[in-house]
């Protein structure tokens, strides 16, 4: 699930995923990062589910997904699209 909080110039998105999936350790991972795994972790919140908030400049299109422990890739089903190969968000 993607939250997000819409500034004049900015945009923050919350990343969540949902208590207990995956198991193990989680990063987002994207453009944004350079694709690198544990810039962006996943915090747990009082609910069991984990997030990480990223601030992103307004007006541009970002690829990215979910690096869980293990190797195992993740999409965000609610993303803004999809390329066939990674979700897309806008901003």
């Amino acid at each position: 699930m993607l939250e997000r909080t819409r500034r004049k110039n900015r945009t923050e998105i919350t990343f969540v995923l949902p208590a207990g999936h995956p198991v193990g350790e989680v990063s987002v991972v994207g453009d944004f990062n350079d694709w690198r795994p544990g810039t962006h972790p996943m915090a747990g919140r009082p609910d069991g589910s984990r997030a990480v908030t990223v601030t992103f400049p307004a007006g541009q299109r970002h690829g990215f997904r979910y690096l869980a422990d293990g190797g195992h890739w993740l999409d965000e089903d609610a993303a803004d699209g999809h390329d066939g190969h990674n979700s897309l968000l806008h901003t």
